[in-house]
């Protein structure tokens, strides 16, 4: 079997079938048996071991949730059997330090290792960090096999494994589905989203596969965005200006602690599991980013969705769905009073500038919006917020709604549907899509653009003067009545924890918008 394939795995359920996949000796075929209880044969499938890898791979029949079963590969004389499998769902969750923080790092942490036991069904794996110059078949090394969750491999350490936000989304899809739940973490700390990206998805957006080369020197391979602790030697950058933070006392060595070759990670961590079957994508990345190529994002993080979809499709002979459910969780907080706005900018690129998922340009997205859970105290630094239980029950939500089709479920915030200015007594009235919470009346959350030209704009504070059930209203100040811009929430560390202006009464807060 190929080297993801192991003991305690979760193989994904109907309505699509598994693939599984190893390497064996040439021209010869490989028989793989599914068994189960008292030795009982489920199914038989042959494949054909092909060159000039020696690979073959089949495609098991779609079967329900459940388990356990063995699974044996046999070639002549030769076997191998792994045992404890499960049918269920599979996730896959990659992304920067953010998704690699463990669930020893969350404000929770106690309470969640002590409640593992309560979930031997949910399974997971992870995949150790690693880079190459091409595309690798297998996996070159892992750093948690198929294994059922324990308080010391869920929380082995910092920053290594197992993914707070991968495991409390996973647990929280079992204790809502009843279903066996496959964990995949493929994540590394400082990286940009070029790393994981295909030299395709970069080509979708007008940009060359060499577009910036890194020489590495020392350090440590998982450390966080914020350790700094592998130095850039050469890094020759895309022929756009960069986001003014990069130039600020926040060197970008500090904020790019991992590999920014682009396709590097893709090819040693994502296209090596290409042929599993999967449920599921979360996506936690971004703040390498901010400074980093801040706006191209908009078109980067749209191609990476769908060229790992259309991968994975192909990668599991159409097993995986062309429309694969991806979830992300949209930036969080990182420098209170900071002047810069690529946090801002970033955030809305994330959303293919439209401010809200799914769009046209992103159709099977769903998004958490993280800026309200800001821990400027947490030990791992401000970047790096210790509750990943909100946001993960944010991306639950959407999870249910557009991977599992709930269709009765709010998983987003209000968002603007209707802006209307009234001239004669200098307000303008912002119609939302939802019933309004507001838990502050901010003075500085929405500003105006006043300029005449629509750049340079000169942002003014549009203070909330009145908020109804759906509208909220805004003094124009100074502006008058020549208002080319409107946006809320536009700053890198926009509100206190919990405590934007706008929620919808399910607690979800107002995306923001530009």
């Amino acid at each position: 079997f190929a080297s993801y394939y192991g003991d305690h795995m979760v193989l994904q359920r109907e309505p699509a079938g598994a693939v599984v996949w190893g390497r064996g000796q040439l021209d010869t075929a490989v028989t793989v048996t599914l068994g189960g209880a008292r030795g009982l044969v489920v199914m038989k499938k042959t494949a054909q071991v092909k060159g000039p890898s020696g690979t073959w791979t089949t495609v098991l029949d779609p079967m329900d949730q459940g388990g356990p079963y063995t699974l044996t590969a046999e070639q002549g004389l030769e076997n191998v059997t792994l045992r404890d499998i499960y049918f269920g769902d599979v996730w896959l969750c990659s992304g920067q330090s953010n998704m690699a923080m463990t669930v020893l790092q969350v404000a929770n942490a106690s309470q969640e290792l002590a409640a593992t036991a309560r979930y031997p069904r949910v399974r997971v794996f992870a995949a150790a960090p690693a880079h190459s110059d091409v595309e690798l078949e297998d996996l070159e090394r892992i750093d948690l096999p198929w294994s059922i969750p324990t308080a010391e491999n869920l929380g082995h350490g910092n920053f290594t494994y197992f993914s707070a936000v991968c495991w409390l989304l996973g647990r929280s899809l079992y204790d809502v589905l009843g279903t066996p739940i496959g964990l995949v973490e493929a994540a590394w700390g400082g990286t940009p989203i070029e790393a994981w990206s295909s030299r395709q998805a970069l080509q979708m957006c007008g940009l060359p596969a060499d577009t910036a080369r890194v020489k590495w020197e020392g350090g440590d391979p998982r450390a966080p965005l914020w350790h700094g602790a592998w130095r850039v030697k050469h890094l020759l950058c895309f022929a756009t200006p960069l986001s003014p933070a990069l130039s600020s006392s926040t060197s970008a060595q500090q904020q790019l602690s991992g590999p920014q070759t682009p396709s590097v990670l893709w090819n040693a961590m994502i296209h090596p599991l290409l042929n599993m079957t999967l449920r599921g994508i979360a996506w936690y990345q971004g703040e390498a980013n901010a400074f980093l190529h801040t706006d191209w994002y908009n078109c980067t993080f749209p191609a990476l969705i769908a060229d790992w979809r259309r991968a994975f499709h192909t990668g599991s002979a159409g097993q995986t769905e062309p429309l694969l459910p991806f979830g992300f969780v949209q930036l969080s907080t990182y420098r209170r009073q900071s002047p810069e706005d690529s946090f801002a900018r970033l955030r809305w690129h994330q959303t293919a500038d439209l401010g809200v998922v799914p769009n046209a340009r992103m159709p099977g997205t769903f998004m958490a919006v993280a800026m309200d859970l800001g821990d400027e105290h947490s030990p791992y630094g401000s970047i790096h917020p210790r509750d990943k239980e909100n946001v993960a029950r944010r991306l639950l939500l959407g999870a249910r709604a557009v991977a599992y089709g709930d269709k009765d479920l709010v998983f987003q915030g209000p968002y603007p549907i209707r802006v209307v200015l009234e001239v004669t007594r200098g307000l303008l009235n912002i119609t939302y899509s939802q019933e309004l919470v507001c838990r502050q009346r901010d003075m500085q959350s929405f500003e105006v653009c006043c300029s005449s030209q629509v750049s340079p704009c000169r942002w003014l504070p549009a203070p909330m003067v009145a908020v109804g059930s759906r509208m909220v209203t805004l003094a124009l100040g100074g502006c008058g009545t020549l208002v080319l811009g409107l946006r809320y929430a536009w700053a890198e560390w926009p509100c206190e924890y919990q405590s934007c202006p706008l929620y919808n009464p399910q607690g979800l807060p107002a995306p923001p918008f530009l």
